[in-house]
């Protein structure tokens, strides 16, 4: 039997335009039979169903690459790492990743997670346990000294419960690596750069280029594609040599990094909603604005900008990913603003950018040949929005608009269920965020308190 969708209007997703009056047809396999102008489409069979969206604007799911299952929507590193044990974080990460469907979202990369968190969360979706996204599952991050995720003192190390490993040579590097293809990981991640900066405030490579070229090549060797974290322009560059896959943010990126990209084909993934959260949300009170935090990121978010659209004109590809899972990229909420940030900020068209968050970053995820792109052969996971986001790309962010899910041909209807984060995720002990010395105190309330030295 075959479900025939009439289309009002179909994005294929490798098309520079939307088309009109369009049928788009998939079998009980969950696979597209056939694309077609509704008047040249196969007759509708006896047994066959007709889905009338020929008031909507029908298009591929919608792919985040850059979404950890694990972290919970933290609030801080101990939350993610710490605060809860892996078996229910497992569980956590399935019920935040049913939230990433409703959002239109049928197909993410958890890049990084605890354990086989990710691992579990894919497994128990594809094996028909429960229904979610398609989740293209990393390990932990290869880091080392410095490097993201070893965040914590020496003397505490890296936690098995964290999202990191902790490598101090190739050679352990190379039989982690082995312990993550094994246990069936999709891609590998490495923590290329981390917090060490030289006097002129350049980030330091966590992994010199010997170690990085080492770490990429027995990947691959492997079949595994290698997504890594670079900041810097040393990390983007070393890991660009080495022909990784994908980079994450390659925030300091110049022409000899651009040049070394060209040569070895890898992407960006510019990750640019997680900083343009921090900017717009954090609020005055919060750590992050007493410490800083917003006018450091509000200038590097402009560095951001200005390289990426260097990075786009070279002709590097670009995909889309929002480090969902912390408190300012909850799951589910934000994953489209990357849009209408690529379109905003970074010189993309409203056609570009929905080709780059479908077709694009489908050629990083596991299934990449099937996803993305709606054409007869490939599996039916689409979605029909009530409006046209090539009119508005911000539209996707309204999940009203998001009339229909379909993955694997099949609509999802999971039903919305809230949480409470000071259950599920706020975790770490944190009663005050001051320090409330004579001084501070006479400064914060001088109406209020009067001590016994001032009379």
């Amino acid at each position: 039997m075959t479900t025939h969708v009439r289309c009002g209007t179909l994005f294929a997703g490798d098309e520079t335009a939307a088309k009109s009056d369009v049928t788009l047809g998939f079998g009980d396999d969950g696979k597209i039979a056939f694309v077609s102008d509704t008047a040249g489409a196969p007759p509708v069979a006896v047994h066959d169903t007709v889905l009338d969206y020929s008031n909507l604007f029908v298009m591929p799911g919608l792919l985040d690459v850059h979404t950890h299952l694990a972290y919970g929507n933290a609030k801080s590193e101990e939350d993610i790492d710490l605060y809860q044990p892996m078996e229910f974080r497992a569980l956590r990460a399935l019920f935040f990743a049913q939230k990433v469907v409703a959002a239109g979202y049928t197909s993410i990369c958890a890049p990084g997670d605890a354990g086989q968190i990710s691992l579990s969360v894919r497994n128990a979706i594809n094996f028909g346990l429960f229904e979610g996204p398609r989740v293209t599952a990393a390990g932990r991050y290869l880091t080392t000294r410095q490097g993201l995720t070893d965040w914590y003192p020496t003397w505490i190390g890296v936690p098995d419960t964290s999202i990191g490993r902790l490598v101090t040579n190739k050679d352990e590097a190379i039989e982690e690596i082995r312990v993550q293809v094994k246990n069936g990981v999709d891609c590998i991640k490495l923590a290329m750069d981390g917090v060490q900066t030289r006097e002129d405030g350049t980030l330091v490579a966590a992994f010199n280029q010997d170690e990085c070229t080492t770490m990429v090549t027995e990947a691959h060797r492997q079949g595994k594609r290698v997504v890594v974290h670079a900041r810097g322009r040393e990390a983007t560059l070393y890991s660009a040599r080495a022909g990784v896959d994908l980079i994450f943010h390659a925030t300091y990126l110049d022409d000899e990094c651009i040049d070394e990209m060209l040569k070895s084909g890898c992407a960006i993934g510019p990750t640019m909603t997680f900083p343009r959260n921090i900017i717009d949300f954090t609020q005055a009170h919060e750590p992050a604005a007493i410490k800083g935090r917003i006018s450091d990121v509000a200038r590097e978010y402009a560095i951001a900008c200005e390289n990426m659209h260097k990075a786009r004109k070279a002709g590097i590809p670009m995909m889309t990913g929002t480090d969902s899972g912390f408190a300012v990229t909850p799951y589910g909420e934000w994953h489209a603003m990357e849009l209408e940030i690529f379109v905003r900020d970074l010189g993309f068209t409203p056609a570009e950018a929905l080709r780059c968050a479908t077709s694009v970053t489908a050629r990083f995820m596991a299934k990449g040949g099937q996803v993305g792109v709606l054409e007869s052969g490939r599996l039916a996971d689409f979605i029909a929005v009530d409006g046209s986001p090539l009119e508005n790309i911000a539209i996707l962010q309204d999940k009203t608009r998001i009339r229909h899910v379909h993955i694997g041909g099949k609509r999802m209807q999971i039903p919305e269920r809230g949480y409470d984060p000071r259950q599920v995720t706020d975790r770490a002990w944190a009663n005050w965020t001051d320090l409330y010395t004579q001084e501070r105190v006479r400064a914060l309330y001088p109406s209020r308190v009067r001590l016994a030295a001032a009379e």
